[in-house]
């Protein structure tokens, strides 16, 4: 059991690679990509700047706050629009990799958790074992587990991950709208 959940970790740091390394080349080495990134960056901290310094009645800053927050979610927008066609090459390799990885563990216990699943978990967590022990892991909850851990990490090992000021700024293709719940 220990080799096989040895094995999985390995496999889930390649296929990082593999991913981040195909992402490297669709997406990060581009022109595009690079002005984008900049751009955010430089945003982000010019908006963070004239939120700190802002003065709460006057509306002329508040109007160029909220203009630069629009040039803002409009570059991430972009940006994500330019990784876009990296996600869905890695997705199909991804799937290719995992469904292969899945025949050759099916049924197998790769590891044994510390705990009970909840019970939505459980049939991600015990997929395809038999017997109704719910601490024994399935290789796709392990690998999905240590993918979701590593890649993040490899990111920003190699330099990847947004900065702190776009991130703090939260403009992303999924994070609300500037003021949209005040």
């Amino acid at each position: 059991m220990w080799s096989d959940t040895l094995l999985i970790v390995f496999i889930s740091i390649s296929t990082a690679l593999l991913g981040e390394g195909l992402t490297y080349v669709l997406v990060y080495r581009t022109d595009k990509y690079q002005k984008l990134k900049n751009e955010v960056e430089k945003q982000s901290k010019k908006l963070e700047k004239r939120k700190e310094h802002q003065n709460q009645n006057d509306k002329s800053q508040k109007k160029k706050i909220e203009r630069d927050e629009e040039k803002l979610k409009n570059n991430n927008r972009d940006l994500s629009l330019v990784k876009m066609k990296s996600m869905i090459a890695t997705g199909f390799a991804f799937t290719a990799l995992l469904s292969m990885f899945n025949s050759i563990f099916d049924g197998k216990v790769v590891a044994r958790l510390p705990f009970v699943p909840i019970s939505w978990v459980q049939g991600l967590s015990h997929r395809n074992l038999v017997g109704e022990d719910f601490t024994e892991c399935s290789f796709i909850f392990l690998y999905i587990l240590c993918t979701m851990s590593i890649r993040q990490n490899i990111q920003k090992l190699l330099g990847f991950a947004p900065s702190r000021a776009a991130s703090k700024q939260g403009n992303s293709l999924f994070a609300p709208a500037p003021g949209q719940f005040r």
